[in-house]
C-alpha cells in the first residue's frame, strides 16, 4: 500500500487526468495548468472549434500499451489518459486520478459533432452506445477501486461548471494542496458548455 500524503504530494506521483472522450478532461488539464501544475503535454494537436483552448494531449500517452516510458517524465506533473487506458499504467508507481464524469447523453452528442465536423462515421444507436459507455465506466471504476497504487477523486464536470471555486478546492485537497484554487476557477468557461443533456 502507497503511504498516501496530503501535504506535501510525494514527487514520485503521477497526476492522471481521465475520463472518457469529451466529459472535461481538457478543461481539467487547463485548470490544473492555471493553478500552477506542471502538465505534460507535446502540443500536436492543436486547438479547434471543438477544443477551442486546446487539448492537453501527449501522443505518447495514446501508445502506453506498448510503451510506458513517457511516465518518467511525468513525475509531480498532470497527463491527460482517456479512461480504456488506465488498466495499463504499470504499478510500479503511485498515481492520482482525477476522474472527470458527465451525463452520457452530452458526452454522445460532443463525440457526434466533434466526428461529423471532421466527416468521420458517427455511431447512429445512441442507446446503444450509452449501454456500451455506462458498462465500461462501470468496469474501470470497479479496477480503480481495487488498485493500491491509485487513488482516485471523482469530479463531475457539470459541478465544476457551476460552483468552480468549490471543485477547484476539492482537486486542490486531493493533490495535496500548493496551487492557486482562484486560477483554477477562473480558467473554467461556462460559455465552451455547448451539449446540454435536456
Amino acid at each position: 500500500m502507497w503511504p498516501w500524503r496530503r501535504h506535501p504530494r510525494p514527487s514520485r506521483e503521477v497526476i492522471i487526468v481521465s475520463g472518457l472522450p469529451r466529459s472535461g478532461t481538457s478543461m481539467m488539464m487547463r485548470m490544473l495548468a492555471a493553478g500552477g501544475m506542471a502538465v505534460l503535454t507535446d502540443h500536436q494537436r492543436p486547438p479547434d472549434e471543438d477544443n477551442p483552448r486546446g487539448y492537453f494531449e501527449l501522443e505518447a500517452a495514446k501508445r502506453i500499451k506498448e510503451d510506458a516510458s513517457f511516465l518518467a517524465q511525468a513525475q509531480g506533473k498532470a497527463v491527460k489518459l482517456v479512461s480504456a487506458l488506465l488498466y495499463y499504467l504499470p504499478a510500479d508507481r503511485p498515481y492520482r486520478v482525477i476522474f472527470m464524469e458527465r451525463h452520457l447523453a452530452e458526452v454522445l452528442a460532443s463525440q457526434k459533432k466533434m466526428l461529423q465536423r471532421r466527416g468521420k462515421p458517427v455511431a447512429e444507436d445512441d442507446a446503444r452506445m450509452a449501454q456500451v459507455f455506462a458498462k465500461h465506466l462501470a468496469e474501470v471504476k470497479a479496477w480503480l477501486a481495487q488498485q493500491p497504487h491509485i487513488a482516485c477523486l471523482y469530479v463531475s464536470y457539470h459541478q465544476v461548471i457551476a460552483a468552480p471555486q468549490a471543485q477547484a478546492r476539492a482537486v486542490n485537497r486531493f493533490l495535496g494542496g500548493g496551487l492557486d484554487v482562484k486560477r483554477m476557477a477562473q480558467a473554467v468557461e461556462a460559455a465552451l458548455y455547448r451539449n446540454r443533456a435536456s
